[in-house]
């Protein structure tokens, strides 16, 4: 039988000092090393568990603040295109002017030719501008439906807005704006400046729309943002502090072998005195 071993009480006390502080230290170190203060539910259940909700919550907005950023993407893709074609319809605009400060058919019919040219690529430019698989003024647009939350009971439907020259208005026939007389040429410009009308009204929807987007995308950030602050407030450990304390649970932990030794080389001079 072994028998059994008995401390002191001063020795007995170092030893479970020595222990908290070991204790202490590795919850120290390990808060130094993953640069939190609460690791796991043991650490602090409530201030986990809030973190982990603030956290997930975070990363759902972070979703939809990327399909908000495709969102504007899209729209700006279409706003770009209308820009485009009213950049050429500028063009064939002065072309419909200098044939009708002009009396040379010749000169006439060649610009005719220039100002047909452009219309073919009015339309070109509407089937251009997609983003995504997305094209907003195409003939039959679609249509863009964007989440602003994450259960989608707060949503945006951009309309897409037929930019195309049937429904501008700027479908005139070739035969029609040969420029051959006036009458040819008023016509062209009456069609366009009922077309530049429409495309602006369509310019300024797109853009009401992506001034809402980016007001949203502003705001989710922010918001994403603010979780994430509160999170690392729950959890996020003060690295200057820890390292403080290591520091001190470093020089207690050596205090304390100090008095173990010290204790026990006191008992082992009492016992040599009954040797």
């Amino acid at each position: 039988m072994v028998d059994k071993i008995n401390l002191s009480v001063a020795v007995r006390s170092n030893l479970l000092t020595l222990q908290r502080t070991a204790g202490l230290t590795d919850i120290t170190q390990e808060r130094l090393a993953t640069g939190l203060k609460v690791n796991s539910a043991q650490d602090d259940a409530t201030a986990f568990f809030i973190s982990r909700s603030l956290n997930f919550r975070a990363d759902d907005l972070s979703r939809i603040k990327d399909n908000i950023e495709l969102g504007i993407s899209t729209v700006t893709a279409g706003l770009q295109g209308i820009e485009a074609i009213t950049e050429l319809m500028g063009t064939a605009k002065g072309l419909a002017n200098n044939a009708a400060a002009t009396g040379d058919t010749n000169e006439r019919s060649t610009l005719a030719v220039q100002f047909n040219d452009i219309l073919t690529q009015l339309d070109d430019l509407t089937n251009d501008a997609s983003f995504n698989g997305i094209n907003l003024i195409k003939g039959t647009p679609d249509n863009l439906i964007i989440d602003f939350n994450e259960d989608s009971s707060n949503t945006i439907t951009v309309s897409g807005l037929d930019s195309t020259t049937a429904t501008t208005g700027l479908n005139v026939a070739n035969a029609t704006n040969n420029f051959a007389d006036s009458a040819a040429i008023d016509t062209a410009l009456t069609a366009i400046n009922s077309a530049l009308v429409e495309l602006r009204g369509n310019a300024a929807t797109l853009g009401s729309n992506n001034s809402i987007l980016q007001t949203r995308l502003s705001f989710t950030e922010d918001l994403a943002n603010t979780l994430l602050e509160g999170s690392g407030t729950l959890t996020l450990a003060d690295l200057n502090e820890e390292g403080a304390n290591l520091l001190s649970l470093q020089t207690r932990q050596q205090l304390g072998l100090n008095s173990l030794a010290l204790a026990s080389q006191s008992e082992r001079a009492v016992l040599a005195l009954f040797g």
